[in-house]
Protein backbone atom coordinates (compact mmCIF):
# COMPACT_ATOMS: atom_id res chain seq x y z
CA UNK A 1 0.00 0.00 0.00
CA UNK A 2 2.83 2.38 0.79
CA UNK A 3 4.45 1.50 -2.55
CA UNK A 4 1.33 2.64 -4.37
CA UNK A 5 1.27 5.85 -2.38
CA UNK A 6 4.95 6.53 -3.13
CA UNK A 7 4.41 5.81 -6.82
CA UNK A 8 1.49 8.22 -7.01
CA UNK A 9 3.50 10.89 -5.20
CA UNK A 10 6.45 10.33 -7.55
CA UNK A 11 4.19 10.57 -10.59
CA UNK A 12 2.58 13.71 -9.21
CA UNK A 13 5.92 15.34 -8.49
CA UNK A 14 7.05 14.67 -12.08
CA UNK A 15 4.30 16.98 -13.31
CA UNK A 16 5.22 20.62 -13.88
CA UNK A 17 2.35 21.72 -11.63
CA UNK A 18 3.27 19.51 -8.69
CA UNK A 19 1.01 21.08 -6.01
CA UNK A 20 -2.16 20.26 -7.89
CA UNK A 21 -0.71 16.90 -8.93
CA UNK A 22 -0.11 15.91 -5.31
CA UNK A 23 -3.62 17.01 -4.38
CA UNK A 24 -5.20 14.94 -7.13
CA UNK A 25 -2.99 11.99 -6.22
CA UNK A 26 -4.01 12.13 -2.54
CA UNK A 27 -7.68 12.99 -3.09
CA UNK A 28 -8.79 9.35 -3.59
CA UNK A 29 -7.00 8.33 -0.39
CA UNK A 30 -8.67 11.12 1.55
CA UNK A 31 -12.04 10.17 0.09
CA UNK A 32 -11.51 6.53 1.11
CA UNK A 33 -10.66 7.61 4.66
CA UNK A 34 -13.73 9.86 4.92
CA UNK A 35 -16.01 7.08 3.69
CA UNK A 36 -14.37 4.60 6.09
CA UNK A 37 -14.87 7.05 8.98
CA UNK A 38 -18.52 7.70 8.17
CA UNK A 39 -19.44 4.05 7.60
CA UNK A 40 -17.29 2.27 10.21
CA UNK A 41 -15.64 4.38 12.90
CA UNK A 42 -18.38 6.87 13.79
CA UNK A 43 -21.20 4.31 14.19
CA UNK A 44 -18.97 2.16 16.38
CA UNK A 45 -18.17 5.14 18.62
CA UNK A 46 -21.88 5.87 18.97
CA UNK A 47 -22.62 2.23 19.92
CA UNK A 48 -19.89 2.35 22.57
CA UNK A 49 -21.32 5.56 24.05
CA UNK A 50 -24.84 4.07 24.14
CA UNK A 51 -23.56 0.91 25.83
CA UNK A 52 -21.62 2.88 28.45
CA UNK A 53 -24.69 5.03 29.16
CA UNK A 54 -26.91 1.95 29.55
CA UNK A 55 -24.44 0.28 31.91
CA UNK A 56 -24.02 3.46 33.98
CA UNK A 57 -27.82 3.78 34.31
CA UNK A 58 -28.62 0.28 35.61
CA UNK A 59 -30.96 0.19 38.57
CA UNK A 60 -32.36 -2.34 40.97
CA UNK A 61 -34.76 -4.61 39.11
CA UNK A 62 -33.15 -4.34 35.67
CA UNK A 63 -32.52 -7.56 33.79
CA UNK A 64 -28.95 -7.81 32.52
CA UNK A 65 -26.70 -10.20 30.62
CA UNK A 66 -23.10 -10.58 31.74
CA UNK A 67 -20.15 -10.96 29.42
CA UNK A 68 -20.22 -14.72 30.06
CA UNK A 69 -23.84 -14.94 28.94
CA UNK A 70 -25.41 -15.25 32.40
CA UNK A 71 -28.78 -13.58 32.59
CA UNK A 72 -30.13 -12.21 35.85
CA UNK A 73 -31.89 -9.41 37.71
CA UNK A 74 -30.01 -6.61 39.46
CA UNK A 75 -30.65 -6.53 43.21
CA UNK A 76 -28.07 -3.97 44.34
CA UNK A 77 -25.93 -1.34 42.59
CA UNK A 78 -22.73 0.35 43.76
CA UNK A 79 -20.36 2.65 41.89
CA UNK A 80 -18.43 -0.02 40.03
CA UNK A 81 -20.25 -3.26 40.89
CA UNK A 82 -23.73 -4.72 40.71
CA UNK A 83 -25.26 -7.64 42.56
CA UNK A 84 -27.13 -9.88 40.14
CA UNK A 85 -29.57 -12.61 41.16
CA UNK A 86 -29.11 -15.39 38.61
CA UNK A 87 -31.45 -17.89 40.30
CA UNK A 88 -33.74 -17.75 43.30
CA UNK A 89 -31.47 -17.11 46.27
CA UNK A 90 -28.27 -17.15 44.16
CA UNK A 91 -26.65 -13.73 43.96
CA UNK A 92 -23.31 -12.85 42.40
CA UNK A 93 -21.39 -9.59 42.40
CA UNK A 94 -20.21 -8.49 38.98
CA UNK A 95 -18.18 -5.54 37.80
CA UNK A 96 -20.39 -3.19 35.80
CA UNK A 97 -17.91 -3.17 32.93
CA UNK A 98 -18.51 -6.89 32.35
CA UNK A 99 -22.22 -6.41 31.71
CA UNK A 100 -22.87 -6.77 28.03
CA UNK A 101 -26.54 -5.87 27.79
CA UNK A 102 -29.38 -4.32 29.77
CA UNK A 103 -32.61 -6.08 28.78
CA UNK A 104 -35.27 -4.21 30.76
CA UNK A 105 -35.33 -1.04 32.74
CA UNK A 106 -37.40 -0.45 35.85
CA UNK A 107 -38.47 2.79 37.43
CA UNK A 108 -37.29 1.83 40.93
CA UNK A 109 -34.35 3.76 42.36
CA UNK A 110 -31.21 1.78 43.19
CA UNK A 111 -30.83 0.15 46.63
CA UNK A 112 -34.38 0.60 47.91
Amino acid sequence: MTDILLQTLAAASANPNSASGIFFALAPWLLIFVIFYVLMIRPQQQRVKQHQAAIAAIKKGDEVVTGGGIRGRVTKVTDDEAEVEIAQGVKVRVVKGTLSQVLTKSAKPAND
